[in-house]
């Protein structure tokens, strides 16, 4: 399949897309599932809910990108609905089932399969995927307040500004979550670094 948009900028997609553009919003559908996908495993979501939780979020910015008003803070945005739908998620989990449970699920093969892997390298795959997994099991043995901080800087890339307002937190809070969930990762991964 030949993806029209396959190099167009974030900011000429959204533009294209808030003048109904169809083409457009699929190729930002495409380039964000795997990321909001990738986001929802790191903070520990079921493997049964990912799916779904990852189609709702995208319907919801589908459904709300023309209210965006400033195209540059589409990153911004779409986590802060990411998040938001996190959140509506765990209350809905702790309401039915009395306790949140976020624990990743490392060993279950459907989720490796869910997110098209289009490298050829075999030995590369493999150590890749060995320090993937290595780096999932030290993020979830992460707090919650940690776990979020450091998957929307390191894997959403948002500044320390946009956590801020997102997680409603100072930023002097999510700088020290960040940095502490780095010293945690560093201690946990020290064997594997060096």
């Amino acid at each position: 399949m030949i993806f029209k948009y396959k190099n167009e900028s974030l900011t000429s997609l959204i533009k294209k897309i808030k003048d109904d553009d169809r083409e457009a919003l699929e190729e930002l559908i495409r380039r964000e599932q795997t990321n909001i996908y990738a986001a929802l495993r790191y903070l520990g979501v079921a493997s049964d809910d990912i799916l779904d939780l990852t189609q709702e979020i995208l319907v919801k910015i589908s459904k709300n990108i023309k209210n965006l008003k400033k195209d540059s803070m589409y990153k911004y945005w779409s986590n802060q609905i990411a998040i938001r739908h996190f959140y509506d998620y765990l209350r809905k989990k702790k309401r039915f089932s009395g306790r949140v449970n976020v624990a990743l699920e490392l060993d279950n093969e459907q989720n490796k399969d869910d997110i098209p892997d289009y490298s050829s390298n075999p030995i590369k795959d493999v150590l890749s995927q060995e320090l993937d997994e290595l780096i999932k099991n030290s993020i979830s043995k992460l707090p919650d307040q940690y776990k979020i901080a450091i998957i929307m800087r390191e894997l959403q890339g948002l500044s320390y500004e946009q956590i801020s307002k997102v997680t409603k937190t100072n930023i002097g809070t999510v700088k020290s979550r960040i940095a502490r969930a780095r010293e945690r990762l560093q201690q946990d991964l020290k064997q594997y670094l060096n």
